[in-house]
């Protein structure tokens, strides 16, 4: 059916800003008329192999411009970008390739040698399209993306046509079972980011409109978290959308002063990151180097996916008051559940959303939180949200629930709803702790361990049990030079919150061990945490 569709309005952007700038990386600028004319080369490629209408393209790749030159190539030629984790070993690419099934994987030279291994296994893919990054020569069984992104063929569109029923499929992390490719139709999505952007976006579609509003280049925009995850890759597109420009950092690994520096040089307008993972090493570089920085063309941080303090907010809107930190409570399958805003110098609390416009939250037996009663259920969003997750219907009727009449997604984070509507996060209860008959949420306790002084990163859990059933488990990352006791930490956790919530055992590590997007392998951390509590007694 109609509805707006990625490909068409990038291209708009392309006809009506050519010599605007779109992509930036490591001092290469591309502007629209070449990032539009490298598309086309990929798009045709993928169609040379053969590809059928929304066949599987998985994308096993840093940041970098091939990184959305080939998702445009993908819509273009209506066919469905895969991120891949870049952290993954043989065993979870094998399963999500071919879960997915790609037809075709564009990848860093760097990983040549770990495809070499499986490839043989993945009897589905029919092209290899080899990204040099420095790392070795093109594998006789892969093409040249170079050679392929320059080809010039013109202007690419399948014989089966583009519309808003095209799909973008975002896979799940998978920290909390196996990865799981979440369906959003174009058009929803593109409604859904339509919030964020310049109100070009409504909902009659129409492009001679559209193209008659970009009569100037959009936003700066650099997402400092991976594309491969739904934070980083959702706010490249809403600005690509608008015409604008989006930048990559050069590193693999983040650095905090790459981030600044390319901020002040790029004047960059919009920033996405993922909690205090990102955000407390940048204002530690900024406290140390005072006025070193000009951040002031930045409008918006964004957040999404993990914790973001209260105390880091206040912290960066010292430097640059002027900004919008936005601490928004979504996921891959529910986008828009509830925003928490600050600026201005003042901070918004932790964990603390407002409700989005179609959110609610529903008790376990499927019946909507009253605000102020002080009941617990999960929070879910109707409207415009995902069709199902691909080839699991399963998970797919869990996760997509009727409740009333209405189709909300619910992914399963349990909140409570205050008197005044906003509702405080308690945490995903796959992971929710059962110690002693009562429920506890991780997110509830790691919240207070990360503002104490010394502490730089905090994760919660339970651990198997004799007395508790389970015990509550810290695994706490202090700051060079600082030292604390467990009971140092258990006191700060009962000073906040009820002594049964305190843990039973607080294990020291030099990381915690995030992953690029600032999540958490819960259960790594589990089994390392078993292992060390092994044996010990509880109180």
């Amino acid at each position: 059916m109609p509805g707006w569709n990625f490909a068409e309005m990038w291209e708009t952007a392309a006809d009506a800003l050519p010599e605007a700038q779109a992509l930036v990386h490591a001092g290469q600028r591309l502007t629209w008329r070449e990032f539009d004319e490298r598309a086309d080369g990929v798009a045709g490629w993928l169609l040379g192999l053969g590809a059928g209408e929304q066949d599987k393209v998985a994308q096993y790749l840093y940041n970098c411009p091939e990184y959305l030159e080939s998702m445009f190539g993908c819509y273009k030629a209506a066919l469905v970008p895969v991120n891949t984790n870049y952290r993954y070993a043989d065993d979870e690419l094998l399963y999500l390739w071919d879960n997915a099934d790609a037809i075709a994987v564009v990848f860093h030279g760097s990983f040549a040698e770990r495809i070499e291994g499986i490839k043989d296994r993945l009897p589905g893919i029919k092209g290899w399209l080899w990204v040099d990054d420095g790392s070795g020569s093109c594998p006789g069984w892969a093409d040249s993306y170079e050679d392929v992104a320059s080809a010039n063929p013109g202007r690419q569109r399948p014989a089966w046509g583009r519309d808003g029923d095209n799909i973008y499929m975002l896979y799940t992390g998978g920290t909390t079972g196996m990865p799981k490719g979440v369906m959003w139709r174009q058009d929803d999505l593109i409604m859904m980011l339509a919030s964020q952007l310049d109100g070009s976006i409504t909902e009659d579609v129409d492009y001679v409109a559209l193209r008659a509003s970009r009569t100037a280049p959009g936003p700066v925009a650099l997402p400092a978290c991976p594309l491969m995850h739904g934070t980083g890759a959702l706010i490249a597109m809403s600005i690509l959308t608008q015409g604008g420009s989006v930048v990559t950092l050069a590193k693999r690994n983040y650095d905090p002063v790459e981030l600044l520096d390319t901020i002040d040089r790029e004047k960059v307008n919009v920033v996405a990151i993922v909690g205090d993972a990102f955000a407390k090493p940048m204002l530690r570089a900024l406290d140390a180097d005072p006025g070193h920085w000009d951040i002031s063309s930045l409008l918006a941080m964004t957040s999404s996916g993990v914790m973001w303090s209260e105390e880091t907010k206040q912290g960066l809107l010292r430097h640059h008051p002027g900004m919008l930190l936005v601490d928004a409570f979504s996921s891959s399958e529910a986008l828009g559940m509830g925003t928490s805003v600050s600026g201005g110098g003042n901070a918004a609390k932790t964990a603390r959303f407002q409700l989005g416009e179609n959110a609610v939250v529903v008790t376990d037996d499927g019946r909507l939180v009253e605000p102020g009663s002080g009941e617990t259920g999960m929070v879910g969003v109707g409207g415009r949200i995902p069709l199902g997750y691909y080839k699991d219907e399963e998970k797919s009727a869990k996760t997509f629930r009727v409740v009333d009449g209405r189709r909300y997604s619910i992914p399963g984070d349990y909140a409570t709803v205050e008197a005044d509507g906003t509702i405080k996060l308690l945490g995903r209860g796959s992971v929710c702790i059962n110690t002693g008959g009562e429920k506890v949420y991780p997110e509830e306790i790691e919240e207070v361990l990360k503002v104490q002084p010394g502490v730089r990163d905090a994760v919660v859990l339970g651990v198997p049990d004799e007395k508790w059933g389970e015990a509550i488990t810290a695994l706490v990352e202090l700051a060079p030079g600082t030292s604390l006791s467990e009971q140092e930490v258990i006191g700060a956790v009962k000073r906040h919150l009820a002594a049964y919530k305190a843990p039973k055992h607080v294990l020291f590590v030099d990381t915690v061990g995030r992953a690029p997007n600032g999540k958490v392998d819960y259960a790594r951390c589990k089994s390392a945490a078993i292992e060390r509590t092994a044996g010990s007694t509880n109180r």
